[in-house]
This record gives C-alpha cells, structure tokens and sequence, in this order.
C-alpha cells in the first residue's frame, strides 16, 4: 500500500518529517519494489519501525518504509533453537511467536514495542555483564540492498558481512528478515530493592559479577540505589508472579501515572523535584517474585522522555558516574528522571557500543516536556573523558570525525557501505552526520 507522505514523528518527539511517500510493504518481494521503483525516481529510501529512536536514524525525507505489515514468523529450527522473523516484527509479539517451541531470546532491554530490525540496528540492550546486546544473537539477516537485489547474510552465504550487517544503522541496506539465536525458555527470579547508594557503589563490581541481570537507578538528590537483580532458572522452577492487581499499581499507577504527574509538577515548580525524588524512592521498588524471563525484562513505558546513552569501559563506570553526581550538584540542576547504569558483554560487532570491551552504560533522561540540551550536552563531556560512545538510537553530538577514533572497525564499515550503497540511497542527515558523506 502507498500514500502521500503525512508528517511522521518519533515516539520522543525529537525527531519529525513529511516524507514525499509513504509506503507499507508485507513481503520482501514489495521492498524490493519499493526500493527499485525509489531508485527510478532518484529518491533515497529509510525504514521505520516503531519511531523510538530518539535520534534522527529513521528520518526518511524521500521514500518512508513502514514495516509495521512486515512482520511474524518465518521459520523455526528447534532443533538449533534458531527463529527467522520478518523486520517488522515487534519485541513484544515475539515471545508467544516462539512460545510453542520452548523458546525465548536470551536477554531483552526494558522496553519492547521496538521492531527487531530497529533494536538491533540501533545497538539496543539490556544488561548482564555476561549476554551481549540483542544485535549479538543475530546469526543471519536478508536485506534488499541499493540495487533492490537481495543479499543474504549467515553462516553459509557472505559470513564475513555479519558483523557489520547485525547492526547497521540501516545504512547498508532494508532488512526484510533476522535469523535470531535462542534459549530454551527460562524464568526469572527478580528482587528489586531500594538500597543505600553508596553501598551499591562501593560493591559495584561484585553485584555485577554475581549477578545474570543486575542495574541499578539513581534519583538525583537523594542518597538511595534502586537496583534490580534477576537470577536465571530453568522454565522447570516454580513461579511466583506478582499478583495481578498489585503489578498493576507497580507498573500502571505508581511506575507510570503517578510518575506522569511528578513530571509535569516538577516541570512547573522545579524547586519541588528533590522532594518529589525522595517520595518516589519511597514507594517504587521493593518487591520479588518469579515468572517468565520477557514478563521480567520488560515494563511498561508511557510516560514520554528523552535520553542519551553512554557506553564505558566497565572500570570506567563508578568514576563517571560519580562525576555525573558531581556536576548535577555543581549546576543546580532539578532533575526529575533517574539515572539508569546497565552492563553488557563484549562483542564483536564493528558498530557495537560493546565492541572489544567489556561495557557499561549510564543514560540520563528528561521529561519530553523539559528541554535536555544543557544538561545532555554536560554529561556528555564526562562520558566522551571516560571513553564513552553514544548508543545510535539516543540523543548525542558526535559526528563521523570524532566517533571513528573510537570504533577500530569504523573505516571497515564506511567501505562496506561505499561498496553496497555508492549512491546512497539509505542516507540520511543522521547517517551523513555520524558515518561521513
């Protein structure tokens, strides 16, 4: 289906367009169309999937690809515990797709109305210093490259391409589908607490080391941690389930209504943010119980915001961090957000936040409401002293000059994209600004 280009926006309102067309492909055969009929007309091309990158990665100002129809199952290998679904597809309707095969992915972020193609060419994680982001369980890919062909990407065909392919900031070409590497279905035993912060700070490095899944969140101005630690079982285990009344007060009434409404006051009377910090930490949290793995990675978001995100060496993190308290009381600042510090193994793919180190991640947020530029552009400068790189999808400044220094693969995947898109017909601002022309 294809209509005239409406404005389209991102879900955090940075970003926004009015494409000149609009359309809605549901097989890899129309993508390929789409592209070929964009290239006749000397029109570029970009694929959006559920808008919540808060850069500009999506912006299509030619030819928008909603891959909202491109989405489900393709094929199942229980065997192998692999899963090809179509790009669209969203994090949320994944886990009853590979219910009936016992599987599950093996770690998530805490949000999940992304499409898969959008996580995981935008580096998304969640956090466990031993599981990599979600763009690592990718062991192949299809994508319909400038000329409208398609290039398969997997053990068998153009290996050395996975890399680059399984996170590629859609300046390679459409992904159509992903081949994921999965789990046998397990649960998670989770204990959320608030806790004194700078305990949690001085036994940092062993939380994270004991830990499958542990992150902590700081509401500036207060002194208390709150930090969630989840433990791996087998799907076998019993399960405790937060009863479902009181996971709706949790996540629904406390998590995001009266969080809603602490925003919006704060936003009015900025002097009023310490205190409301130290009633939120008072009533959020404090809570254990065991159930299904996605039902514990995920929440539920619906209170809009911004964020950027950093990446650290993980010996990096208490120092950054520390400065970050540091300048947040040096400014005045009246942050309403809490700060959130996750952890991710070392991978190997060239674009990975994660790439040859051990990582972990500090990101800060601000009501969508509020503007962010002064404070973001603050903690970005402690991140970049501490070898920080900026998570794609996330609010930054950096630009191709300063982000090959700290990517070894940067020029490998500069010549991969001349080789594949010499015209550029994937590029965008975003991708001009951070990739080069």
């Amino acid at each position: 289906m294809t209509r005239p280009g409406a404005e389209w926006q991102n879900w955090g309102r940075t970003a926004r367009v009015r494409p000149q067309r609009v359309e809605f492909p549901s097989t890899r055969a129309a993508v390929q169309r789409a592209v070929k009929a964009a290239a006749a007309r000397g029109m570029q091309v970009k694929a959006v999937g559920a808008g919540h990158s808060f850069t500009g990665i999506a912006v299509a100002p030619g030819v928008l690809l909603d891959l909202t129809d491109l989405a489900g199952l393709v094929e199942a290998d229980r065997e192998r515990a692999r899963v090809t679904l179509l790009a669209g597809t969203r994090l949320n309707k994944i886990p009853q797709l590979l219910a009936p095969y016992g599987l599950a992915m093996p770690n998530l972020g805490d949000i999940d109305r992304q499409s898969i193609s959008g996580a995981i060419s935008t580096g998304t994680h969640g956090t466990g210093a031993r599981f990599g982001g979600i763009a690592t369980q990718v062991t192949g890919a299809t994508l319909v490259t400038a000329d409208g062909e398609l290039l398969v990407v997997d053990e068998g065909h153009n290996s050395d391409l996975l890399p680059a392919v399984a996170l590629g900031l859609g300046a390679l070409g459409i992904l159509v589908d992903v081949t994921l590497q999965c789990v046998p279905a397990f649960l998670l035993h989770a204990v959320e607490l608030p806790e004194d912060l700078g305990a949690v700070l001085d036994g940092l490095d062993a939380r994270v080391a004991a830990s499958d899944h542990f992150e902590l969140y700081w509401f500036p101005h207060t002194d208390r941690a709150m930090t969630k630690t989840n433990v791996r079982l087998p799907e076998s285990a019993v399960r405790h389930p937060l009863p479902r009344v009181g996971k709706w007060i949790d996540d629904v009434v406390v998590g995001n209504g009266l969080h809603q409404i602490a925003c919006s006051l704060a936003r009015m009377l900025p002097p009023t943010v310490p205190a409301i910090s130290r009633a939120s930490v008072r009533v959020w949290g404090d809570r254990e119980f065991t159930d299904v793995s996605h039902r514990v990675f995920t929440t539920e978001r619906s209170v809009r915001f911004r964020e950027m995100e950093y990446a650290l060496p993980v010996e990096n993190v208490r120092p950054a961090f520390d400065a970050l308290r540091a300048l947040i009381d040096e400014k005045g600042w009246r942050i309403s957000f809490p700060i959130e510090v996750r952890f991710a193994a070392a991978d190997q793919l060239w674009l990975s936040t994660a790439y040859g180190r051990t990582s972990g991640y500090i990101a800060v947020h601000r009501y969508w409401r509020e503007d962010p530029t002064e404070y973001f552009e603050a903690v970005e400068q402690i991140m970049l002293g501490y070898g920080g790189r900026p998570h794609w999808g996330k609010m930054h400044t950096l630009d191709a000059a300063l982000l090959r220094d700290r990517y070894p693969r940067f020029d490998d995947f500069v010549a991969l994209r001349d080789r594949l898109d010499p015209d550029r017909m994937f590029q965008n601002r975003y991708l001009e600004r951070v990739l080069g022309e």
